[in-house]
């Protein structure tokens, strides 16, 4: 197999004292002691490395009635039972100063995680500026407030899902410069945008167009175009790696991610069904025209197979594969 970056061919490591000088030679590391970082840099390169996260607006309200809208992308669930996610306003580096969102939950334990998409990116980013105590980022964003149901921030219509909350706990861990302040919220209802929903009534993972934070002054945005569907292991016993064959887990052609789909089958397939699909014209063409070439064959049936498993036909792939062996 051949590192896709780097170059590495596992077939040219002899042993495991091999195996670790070709990786230490080929994958080399930057190597970061946290005591000795800078938080602000450290922070920078997490963010660059811990990415895409998703992007939630979380509107909370003070006891006076103030509300505030504030995005964040130190979020995600935690839990469906019961439902919990958690949103982190880190202390301000500068000053160690706290946000007014996690002010807000400690006086009233209820907000509401607004999901963001692509057509509120810019709105949601323009929430983010910190404007003084009191200011309603509302106003300031452009977005309209929604009266919720259970909860007293309001939701932001916009949104295309909507999750009324109350705080459970807010965990706090130091006071000081980028130290986190956990929220965690339980979901007591959900809102969904019709317009998202395919014929199921459930989300379409292509509809709701999401968004999510990067490092920098990065985005992403998912779209169907860049969406892909990786089968899960836990629907059946995959053989794994370690199980497919020597000359096939050593391929100068399959990359990593080719022998994790190899892995997942749970049955390979029979003789009489690789011996059948070797009558196949292609693959009879490559067998023909190799016959006492034994590395050419190999090459080009991996090739072939390669170009099936871009295509996510696995199956396939392990007959070509098969049939050269």
């Amino acid at each position: 197999m051949v590192h896709p970056q780097s170059g590495f061919r596992y077939v040219d490591a002899i042993n495991s004292r091999d195996i670790v000088i070709c990786l230490i030679e080929y994958f080399r590391m930057l190597t970061i002691a946290i005591p000795d970082s800078v938080p602000a840099d450290l922070q920078n390169t997490l963010k660059y490395a811990i990415a895409p996260r998703p992007i939630c607006l979380a509107s909370t309200i003070d006891g006076d009635g103030n509300v505030n809208l504030s995005p964040f992308s130190f979020f995600n669930i935690f839990s469906t039972n019961k439902p919990l996610c958690i949103f982190s306003p880190v202390r301000r580096e500068r000053d160690r100063s706290t946000k007014h969102s996690l002010e807000n939950v400690l006086q009233v334990p209820e907000c509401v995680i607004n999901i963001v998409n692509y057509d509120i990116v810019h709105q949601q980013s323009l929430a983010s500026v910190e404007y003084g105590k009191g200011v309603d980022e509302f106003k300031k964003s452009g977005l309209t407030p929604l009266a919720s149901q259970l909860v007293k921030p309001p939701r932001v219509a916009e949104s295309p899902v909507q999750l009324e909350c109350v705080v459970n706990e807010v965990i706090t861990f130091s006071d000081e410069g980028g130290s986190a302040n956990l929220i965690v919220a339980e979901i007591k209802l959900m809102h969904i945008n019709e317009a998202i929903l395919d014929e199921n009534g459930q989300i379409d993972q292509a509809k709701i167009d999401l968004v999510a934070r990067l490092g920098g002054d990065w985005y992403c945005r998912v779209t169907a175009d860049n969406l892909f569907k990786v089968p899960k292991p836990n629907r059946h016993i995959g053989i794994g790696v370690d199980a497919i064959p020597y000359s096939i887990r050593n391929s100068t052609i399959l990359t990593g991610n080719n022998l994790g789909q190899l892995g997942n089958i749970s049955v390979l397939p029979t003789d009489d069904v690789v011996d059948a699909y070797a009558q196949n014209p292609e693959v009879k063409e490559i067998l023909d025209a190799t016959i006492g070439d034994e590395r050419t064959r190999d090459i080009q049936l991996h090739l072939k197979a390669k170009e099936l498993l871009d295509q996510h036909r696995v199956d396939e792939a392990w007959m070509v594969l098969l049939a050269g062996l």
